[in-house]
């Protein structure tokens, strides 16, 4: 299934060491087929607030996420990130083309969860 690479990402200071990070993750996501789908883009807000900017690198599955992030060629720029934004990053995992939403609503009392 599908994983993806989210980071919320605030105070960014664009010095060498973020343009140092941004020049060199594309190579590191290559061996393990990552590739961006968000990158900051323009928000066009529908409800509520967004401060920051969105990040979002889909991977074919979890084991490639992890295996990514733990990978020293990006555990090596890794503090260039991190030392210079403030926010979360973490690994949330897809859906398949065929998920609906309420698979289980007809049935009182289940609790739907995605798997």
């Amino acid at each position: 299934m599908t994983c993806y690479a989210i980071g919320h990402l605030r105070n960014i200071e664009m010095g060498p060491e973020i343009i140092a990070y941004l020049q060199a993750i594309d190579t590191t996501l290559a061996p393990f087929e990552g590739r961006f789908i968000i990158h900051g883009g323009r928000k066009h807000p529908l409800e509520g607030s967004f401060a920051g900017d969105l990040i979002a690198i889909g991977f074919p599955d979890l084991a490639r996420t992890e295996a990514w992030y733990a990978s020293p060629a990006y555990q090596e720029i890794l503090p260039f990130r991190s030392d210079n934004a403030e926010g979360e990053v973490f690994m949330v995992e897809g859906v398949g083309a065929d998920h609906r939403t309420c698979i289980h609503c007809d049935e009182p009392g289940r609790v739907h969860r995605a798997r």
